[in-house]
């Protein structure tokens, strides 16, 4: 079995994550288009990154939950039927990878990550930026700037994406909002295709009609549970 996994916000939720549209989210307290495009950058540098310190801090303090750990037995136990797992994650965090999982697509970019806008070079990075923090490859100040996609700019690895998304067996969503496109444009384009699409998660998504099944409650109870079955489905004890 080739199965696709998208995942949102809701998955790392209950790891101490806001998620961003709910009461309370991270875009009640804060204004994207403030904080989260290039053209903020450039007009407000300073904001920006006391945002994105804020969020990599809590990414740091956070740890990877249930529903990250059953993602993990998920791609292990494919690979031992002969099967595939492409992870495709909205998430800016390293939760996954954190987890244990071995191929994660972010295609939001990572926020552990950090791009010079000056000679694109791009680079693991877990502590705090500023307009003063120089690049380590070109020497220029002020350019180094989360390496995550804001609001504009094209999200990361779509060609690749999509060929996963037209392999699939599967695609499941797991804690997203249905509101953020490409990603909320994935189940109409595999259900054109026959590929059966299942939805995990707290709530009914904004394409909720779209899936042809359902699991609704927390993730760290609903996907190990999604993940048992569909191991015992596909053969043998899960891992």
């Amino acid at each position: 079995m080739n199965l696709f996994v998208l995942t949102g916000a809701g998955i790392s939720a209950e790891s101490g994550l806001g998620t961003f549209r709910d009461p309370g989210g991270l875009w009640r307290r804060f204004d994207p288009m403030r904080l989260a495009t290039p053209e903020a950058f450039a007009a407000e540098p300073d904001e920006v990154h006391a945002f994105y310190n804020l969020r990599r801090r809590g990414v740091r303090e956070a740890a990877p939950n249930a529903a990250h750990a059953a993602l993990v037995r998920l791609e292990a136990g494919l690979a031992a039927r002969g099967g595939h797992l492409f992870l495709c994650t909205q998430n800016v965090d390293d939760l996954h990878e954190r987890a244990g999982a071995r191929a994660v697509t972010h295609m939001h970019g990572e926020l552990m990550r950090v791009r010079c806008t000056a000679c694109g070079e791009g680079r693991p990075w877990p502590e705090d930026l500023s307009v003063e923090t120089a690049c380590p490859s070109c020497g220029r100040r002020g350019g180094m700037r989360p390496d995550v996609v804001w609001f504009g700019e094209v999200p990361l690895h779509l060609d690749a994406i999509a060929d996963a998304l037209d392999e699939a067996d599967l695609f499941v969503a797991i804690g997203t909002s249905g509101a953020v496109y490409p990603a909320a444009g994935f189940v109409a384009r595999v259900r054109g295709a026959g590929i059966p699409t299942h939805e995990i998660n707290l709530a009914p998504s904004d394409t909720a009609g779209l899936f042809d099944a359902a699991t609704y409650g927390p993730a760290t109870r609903a996907v190990p549970a999604f993940v048992d079955g569909l191991l015992r489905e596909t053969g043998g004890s899960t891992p």
